[in-house]
């Protein structure tokens, strides 16, 4: 059965990238937690191997991309790429849950170029549109298949929403830590609306907001989002 598995292609056509098995962490998840550990991968061949993936799914998309395409540009055997991802589904989980762990460790650098709390959630706000938007690989999963982020959200319980909101929701209690945010402000629900309003300018385009123009984006996010920093009234 192993050696059948290694001398013919397996083509499966992934599922949601943005979910993981049932029963599992969701990959965003996974990669918030790489991110916030700084997890480190010191496996070269599986990095070779992710990089040359990365690159062909970015020139050929996915799901016209083999197991054997990706060996080749890896410039390794077929079965080396099967010892370290056991299919398609398996190799394209991996690629991009590597690439919301960069968005996360970018978010994170981006967010100290600011001087304060207000500055921090614009920016924020700002760069984590313009990271996933921008992505080859996650942008162009996006416009291939536009319902693919709605329909991650309806159908896991709100997993994907709940991972993100977890990470915004510990920034914010940094900054009340830190005395930058009043400590009566409920993160959770701040974090809740914040990430909530950015899911929905990445699922539904606006006809309103130009989402390309980041002052434009920076405006929104001041006006809008910075006020929830602030306790709720009553």
């Amino acid at each position: 059965m192993r050696q059948n598995q290694l001398t013919e292609e397996v083509i499966v056509e992934p599922a949601s990238p943005f979910l993981g098995p049932a029963g599992s962490d969701s990959l965003l998840e996974r990669a918030y937690t790489d991110a916030v550990e700084q997890v480190d991968d010191t496996d070269q061949i599986r990095g070779r191997v992710l990089d040359a993936a990365y690159e062909q799914f970015c020139r050929m998309g996915i799901q016209r991309s083999t197991m054997e395409d990706v060996a080749k540009r890896a410039g390794v055997s077929r079965i080396t790429v099967y010892r370290r991802f056991a299919n398609k589904d398996a190799l394209v989980e991996q690629v991009v849950r590597r690439e919301f762990r960069r968005y996360f460790d970018q978010f994170l650098v981006d967010i100290k170029q600011a001087e304060t709390a207000a500055d921090r959630l614009v920016l924020g706000f700002v760069s984590s549109l313009r990271a996933i938007r921008r992505n080859p690989l996650i942008g162009g999963l996006l416009d291939a298949e536009p319902n693919l982020l709605v329909q991650s959200m309806i159908t896991d319980d709100g997993a994907i929403l709940a991972t993100v909101r977890q990470f915004v929701a510990g920034q914010l209690r940094q900054e009340q830590h830190a005395g930058t945010m009043p400590a009566e402000t409920d993160a959770d629900l701040a974090a809740e609306m914040m990430v909530r309003v950015s899911a929905s300018f990445l699922a539904i385009p606006s006809r309103l907001i130009d989402l390309d123009d980041e002052e434009q984006l920076a405006a929104v996010a001041r006006k809008f989002l910075v006020p929830m920093l602030q306790p709720r009234e009553g």
